[in-house]
């Protein structure tokens, strides 16, 4: 049972919240025009720098920040987690209820990415809450936050820029199902699997 639980644990944490991320931004990315011309443009800045086979560098990472800013905005108004479980090392009162030490507690990502305290118009995308210093700490907790953190953060950033890239600098992107419903499972996820028509551009 306990190597069961490690391998499902790092399935979940390598290969299906990266996968659901990617599906959430392709999804934004296909239903805001304005937003993939956003990244369209950023990304050609970067690939008209490049020969046609040159790699991707992490110098090219840094610079997609309006890309990494539509990421995390994809990822607060979908979180591929849903939330963790916590165990209370002391007595604590929270909203007029007392939590004893000792208890099990479990903080959601949904309702902490969207406090409309911390988030204006919680439910609009808009990538340029991330600009400057960003949100507030622990407000914007897609991997977690402190010293549990997610340490696969930085990796994940990468695999999602570097998707973004090599999409978006050759097609644009048109949804099937316009109104495609999001199931929840473990993690968010369209119904029909997010079809999508990749329109290359024009040379």
């Amino acid at each position: 049972m306990e190597i069961s639980n490690n391998i499902i644990g790092l399935l979940v944490a390598s290969f299906e919240t990266t996968s659901s991320a990617v599906t959430a931004v392709m999804n934004y990315l296909a239903e805001l025009p304005h937003i993939y011309n956003g990244v369209f443009k950023e990304q050609m800045e970067i690939a008209k720098l490049k020969g046609s086979d040159e790699l991707l560098t992490w110098e090219d990472i840094e610079k997609m920040k309006y890309s990494w800013n539509v990421a995390r905005e994809s990822l607060r108004l979908t979180p591929p987690a849903q939330g963790a479980f916590r165990e209370t090392t002391t007595d604590f009162t929270y909203a007029g209820f007392t939590i004893p030490k000792g208890w099990k507690t479990f903080w959601t990502v949904h309702t902490t990415h969207k406090n409309p305290k911390f988030f204006p118009n919680p439910e609009k995308f808009d990538p340029s809450r991330f600009e400057g210093s960003g949100p507030a700490p622990y407000t914007f907790v897609p991997f977690g936050g402190g010293p549990r953190m997610c340490p696969g953060k930085e990796y994940a950033r990468l695999e999602v820029l570097v998707f973004m890239h090599n999409v978006v600098r050759r097609f644009k992107l048109e949804k099937a199902i316009p109104n495609e419903k999001i199931i929840f499972y473990a993690s968010p996820t369209p119904e029909h699997g997010l079809p999508v028509r990749l329109q290359p551009h024009e040379k």
